[in-house]
């Protein structure tokens, strides 16, 4: 234990010093070139003291302690780029006598308006990749824009798994909810004293209470696996974290955190015996299992290859009964009503969207909730309306009444987007294919759909004479408008009189 103790300081005095001499540098290197962490193992490789096992202890600590460095310069980096790019903003701004504040709000506001609310592939960081699967985790929303801050304590992550993948047992700090997007898993969770196994399918969407130990695997022999998992953390604000309990050297097995003495005294266990224990596991946190392997994990009752049993999630979005429905889209729902959901305790509903190709949603908001939304087929186009991005010159100045800024974006497969409640939008399908969006939608407990056209829209159910006092219109004339016999989805058709001056969406 003390040769332990003595070979990790060792090697963090070493990094230490190595490390903050070179932060000011600032520059990338490759683990081959990186002339420290050569000296590193090498230095491990010559402590006769040490036994073979020591010796690949150091190597891998040595690696770690490079990681880290990289990581940091990486982060300094990033930093001095932000700091740069702030003081270019101050010095293009206009001289005021509250110049710096004003400076410094303008180059929000520009940043801002570019786009808040959507989210593209450089949105995400690449967390885990190895050859059996990736895990990618989208950035913090208020790091795109303040204007996010009601969902700063949420995450998002993707991930894919190639055929036959296994990921390792873990627990999370967060509340999740899982859904598959693609594919077909094999999920387990720990609870009580046993594992209780999921066969889940495109679709379908699962609790999973925060530190509940699972694991997931591809059952597919031959398709990848696509699901998104929506984290809410409960410890550090914005922030989830990863424990492997089963696991090696990588993963690390969050119980190399405690000292030998502490191990086998919980574990009634010779330490040789848990040191070949700790070092045999070295695949990554996905890799690949064979067909064999996968069919034991499979459930026991009633269970047949590929299938792996009757258990399955409580909801399956894709094939519940919509709530809106007509041949131009469909809209189904899971939330806080749906008692056997999991979803009452969070607050969270999840909706998917199928709009026809060539059709449209209407324009609508939501009361309460906010929406994440992850576009998983097809193409189109979103609109919304926002009060928050004031053009400079209107910025300068007080206003009378709202202006509102449109914000626009072309959807494709993985765009992320984010809708506030209250915000007016719409989501428009391309003319070749539909266009499927699943959402995350937050405060769902209270939440009223509002629309502005087809049956029930706001406008419509409006009384004479408040109808006509807005418009300061005739009121059977503003019906004419308004009122429309379709409900939710509509096809994108220009009126007839406008047909020869515009072109389709």
């Amino acid at each position: 234990m003390a040769m332990r103790t003595n070979l990790s300081l060792a090697i963090f005095l070493f990094f230490s010093f190595a490390l903050f001499s070179n932060l000011a540098l600032c520059k990338k290197v490759t683990e081959v070139e990186d002339p420290e962490l050569i000296t590193c193992k090498h230095q491990c490789q010559q402590q006769c003291e040490y036994t073979e096992d020591d010796k690949r202890a150091c190597v891998q600590r040595c690696d770690v302690y490079h990681r880290t460095k990289q990581e940091r310069e990486k982060q300094i980096q990033e930093e001095t780029r932000e700091k740069k790019e702030r003081e270019m903003e101050v010095k293009g701004g206009h001289h005021h006598h509250h110049e710096g504040k004003e400076s410094h709000d303008e180059g929000e506001q520009e940043k801002q308006q570019e786009n808040p609310y959507v989210f593209e592939e450089s949105s995400f960081d690449t967390k885990v990749e190895t050859e059996s699967g990736r895990i990618r985790l989208l950035q913090k929303f208020t790091k795109k824009s303040k204007l996010l801050q009601g969902i700063d304590n949420f995450r998002l992550a993707i991930i894919e798994a190639k055929a036959r993948a296994f990921m390792s047992p873990l627990h999370f700090d967060s509340e999740v909810v899982l859904f598959i997007v693609k594919g077909q898993a094999l999920l387990g969770m720990v609870r009580e004293s046993e594992t209780e196994k999921f066969s889940l399918e495109a679709g379908d969407m699962l609790r999973i209470p925060a530190g509940t130990p699972l694991y997931i695997a591809n059952r597919d022999d031959n398709e990848k696996l696509f699901f998104a998992m929506l984290h809410m953390p409960i410890s550090t604000p914005g922030k989830f974290e990863e424990f492997f309990g089963p696991g090696g050297q990588d993963p690390e097995s969050v119980l190399s955190a405690f000292g030998w003495n502490v191990l086998q005294a919980a574990l009634q266990t010779p330490k040789g015996k848990l040191e070949k224990l700790f070092n045999q596991q070295n695949e990554g946190r996905i890799f690949e299992i064979s067909r064999e392997q996968l069919q034991a994990l499979a459930p026991k009752k009633g269970s047949w290859w590929p299938f792996g049993g009757p258990s399955k999630a409580p909801f399956n979005l894709f094939r519940k009964y919509p709530v809106f429905s007509n041949r131009n889209g469909r809209l189904t729902e899971v939330g806080p009503s749906d008692s056997k959901s999991g979803l009452e305790a969070l607050n969270i509903m999840l909706t998917f969207t199928n709009i026809t190709q060539r059709s449209m949603s209407t324009i609508h908001y939501n009361s309460h909730a906010t929406k994440i939304a992850l576009v998983i087929n097809g193409t189109g186009h979103l609109q919304i309306a926002c009060p928050h991005l004031a053009s400079k010159s209107e910025s300068e100045h007080e206003k009378s009444s709202p202006s509102y800024h449109s914000i626009s974006s072309n959807l494709k497969p993985g765009t992320v987007f984010v809708v506030p409640p209250g915000h007016p939008f719409v989501t428009m399908a391309s003319r070749k294919e539909n266009l499927l969006i699943i959402c995350f939608e937050i405060n769902a407990r209270e939440n009223k759909k509002f629309t502005f056209a087809g049956k029930n829209n706001i406008v419509s159910s409006l009384d004479t004479v408040a109808k006509e006092l807005a418009f300061n219109y005739p009121a059977d004339m503003v019906n004419q408008v308004f009122d429309r016999k379709e409900e939710f989805f509509f096809p994108f058709v220009l009126p007839r009189e406008e047909r020869g001056r515009y072109a389709d969406a």
